[in-house]
C-alpha cells in the first residue's frame, strides 16, 4: 500500500482512507491483473508447450525404450527357443549314435564270439584229427613192434625161425584181430594162476 508523504487532495477522506490495509489500490489491482495477464500468456503459449514437448519426446523415449527392450526379449526369447531346440536335437542325435554305437559293439562281439567259436571248433577238430593220426601212427608202430617181439618170442618156444616177413605179418595180423574180436581171453601164468 502507498501513503502519500503528504496530505493530498482527496486522498485523506474517502473509501481507500478508511479501507482495509489488505484491500489492494485499484491501479495496484490492475496492474497486477496485465502482469498476471501478460506472465499467463508467456506460460500460456511458450513455457507449457515446451514443457508438453519435452514430455512427450520424454514418455516417447520410455515407451520406444519399453518397445525395444520388448523386441530385445522377444529376440532372446526367441534365440533361447532356438538354442534350446538345438539343444534337444543335439541330445537326441547324441542319443542316437550312443544306442547306433551300442547296437554295433553287440553285432561286433557277437561276431567275434561267432567267429572265436568256429575258430575254436576248427582248431578242436584239428586236434582231434591229429590226435587220430598219432593214435594210427602209435597203434602200426605197436602192432609192428608187438609182432616183432612176438615172433623173436614164439620162435624162441618153438625153436624155429619165424623171421619170415609174409608169414610173420600175417600171423601177427591174425593174433591181434582175434584178440580184438575176444575171441583171445588172456591167461595168467604164474604162481598165483
Amino acid at each position: 500500500m502507498i501513503i502519500p508523504a503528504s496530505g493530498g487532495e482527496g486522498e485523506g477522506t474517502g473509501f481507500w482512507a478508511t479501507a482495509a490495509p489488505i484491500i489492494p489500490h485499484p491501479i495496484e489491482f490492475f496492474f497486477s491483473l496485465v502482469t498476471f495477464a501478460i506472465l499467463y500468456w508467456i506460460v500460456k503459449t511458450k513455457v507449457v508447450p515446451r514443457l508438453e514437448q519435452i514430455y512427450a519426446e520424454r514418455a516417447a523415449a520410455i515407451e520406444g525404450g519399453i518397445a525395444k527392450a520388448e523386441k530385445a526379449q522377444a529376440e532372446a526369447k526367441a534365440a533361447l527357443d532356438h538354442y534350446n531346440a538345438q539343444l534337444a536335437d543335439a541330445r537326441g542325435e547324441a542319443n542316437k549314435i550312443r544306442e547306433d554305437a551300442r547296437a554295433q559293439g553287440a553285432q561286433i562281439v557277437a561276431d567275434m564270439r561267432a567267429q572265436a567259436q568256429s575258430e575254436a571248433a576248427r582248431i578242436v577238430d584239428s586236434a582231434q584229427k591229429q590226435i587220430e593220426a598219432e593214435r594210427q601212427q602209435a597203434v602200426v608202430s605197436l602192432r609192428g613192434e608187438v609182432g616183432r617181439l612176438s615172433t623173436d618170442l614164439a620162435s624162441r618156444i618153438v625153436g624155429e625161425s619165424l623171421h619170415d616177413e609174409t608169414r610173420q605179418k600175417g600171423i601177427v595180423e591174425r593174433f591181434l584181430a582175434d584178440l580184438e574180436a575176444g575171441e583171445i581171453t588172456p591167461v595168467t601164468i604164474g604162481k598165483d594162476a
